[in-house]
């Protein structure tokens, strides 16, 4: 009897090489932040799928659709659009320099991005102001309505972005971030990208097509 219960309790000491328990304190098997960032612009992808969707039904089904070269200042806005992509670069060239270490980098690039945001949002809002005070008010028709829902929504996202960058800039003035630590860095980086591009996708729907 006293060998039987030794050799199940050697059994159920002995390890499971093939049924690994998995440790849930331990968290997700990637950065938690990483990952919740992931999460967040995955709900933000389903948020502007279903705005550019409703928009294209929308356009689709209406008898006619003004031309916006009639309405919009393309080349204005065109000029725009490249700064938001500059600072997409500028992000970039912050994140690669906190990775070597270098601090003063950081702050340069990301004190750049602020201001191109910064100037992105500026020209967004006196595009706003010279078509109102043309008449251009959002229930005038539903190309009014559109334009302004689609591009009103990304430029919160915009101005949310911009106060990120500046949190995590004083962050960097402070010399938070080192080589062995930026995450949050690359986390900003990853939500600016996102909104640059969804940018580049408005712009062309909304203002080329």
């Amino acid at each position: 009897m006293t060998d039987a219960i030794a050799t199940y309790d050697s059994a159920v000491d002995a390890p499971r090489d093939h049924h690994p328990v998995y440790d849930y304190d331990s968290g997700p098997p990637v950065d938690r932040g990483k990952f919740a960032i992931w999460l967040f612009l995955a709900t933000e992808i389903m948020f502007f799928t279903g705005l550019i969707g409703t928009y294209l039904v929308i356009r689709t089904g209406a008898p006619s659709w003004p031309n916006p070269e009639h309405r919009l200042a393309i080349g204005v806005t065109a000029l725009n659009t490249f700064v938001l992509i500059v600072s997409s670069w500028t992000v970039v060239r912050g994140l690669q320099a906190i990775e070597k270490d270098d601090k003063g980098g950081l702050v340069k690039w990301l004190g750049l991005s602020i201001l191109l945001g910064s100037t992105f949002v500026g020209i967004q809002a006196y595009e706003y102001l010279e078509l109102i005070h043309a008449g251009a008010l959002p229930n005038q028709d539903l190309f009014w309505t559109t334009f302004y829902t689609m591009t009103g929504f990304h430029g919160l996202h915009v101005i949310v972005g911009v106060i990120w960058l500046f949190c995590i800039w004083v962050g960097a003035v402070r010399g938070t971030y080192s080589a062995h630590n930026y995450l949050r860095v690359e986390l900003a980086g990853l939500y600016w990208h996102f909104v640059d591009l969804v940018w580049v996708l408005l712009f062309t729907l909304v203002y080329l097509m």
